[in-house]
């Protein structure tokens, strides 16, 4: 594995400082993460519509504000903390899709209008959804392959950092994620 650049390392530092009650690390953490946080959140909205309502600095920001909130957070390292930041994103893009389906569907009270309705197709909120449903499936059957999607396709992890973050080896990693990726393929898309 690549020795880790200063950053890394301060990053890792800031987060015990935090996780020992250290507030001021997170004024500190702040401009070192939100880059990383952005690319994240840039991974989520991969694929979407250009004017979608949910965007990348909001999904940021309510991503950051989750993880800023905890009490006595417990971050083991970078990997940890980005693990967990890219879950609290998949949570959200997930709870806003099912939003939208719901709101499609007539379950908001708020009525729209038809030119609103069409910002976020029903199809990106069904495939959002879906996936999520799938991966929850995985993760009854095997939840450490689970993980691994998580962390590689919503978290942008390599190899390395998910070994770290799973206290697993690479290659097992590399083994899950070829696996994982072949059962949600089928699980998607099998039409029988």
């Amino acid at each position: 594995m690549d020795r880790p650049s200063v950053s890394q390392q301060e990053v890792t530092a800031l987060l015990a400082r935090w996780s020992h009650g250290d507030d001021a690390a997170l004024a500190e953490l702040t401009p070192l993460v939100y880059d990383e946080l952005r690319r994240i959140a840039h991974r989520h909205m991969e694929g979407q519509r250009p004017d979608h309502t949910l965007q990348t600095t909001a999904l940021v920001n309510e991503a950051y504000l989750r993880l800023a909130d905890q009490t006595n957070p417990s971050w083991q390292n970078r990997a940890h903390f980005f693990a967990v930041a890219a879950r609290a994103m998949r949570q959200i893009v997930v709870d806003y899709a099912r939003s939208q389906r719901s709101q499609k569907r007539g379950g908001g009270l708020l009525r729209i209008e038809l030119d609103e309705a069409a910002i976020v197709s029903p199809a990106e909120s069904k495939e959002i959804v879906d996936l999520h449903e799938a991966l929850e499936r995985l993760a009854t059957l095997d939840s450490r392959k689970a993980q691994v999607v998580e962390l590689k396709y919503f978290g942008g992890l390599n190899y390395d950092e998910m070994a770290e973050v799973l206290k697993i080896s690479r290659v097992t990693v590399r083994r899950d994620w070829e696996f994982a990726k072949l059962w949600l393929y089928t699980e998607l898309h099998d039409t029988a």
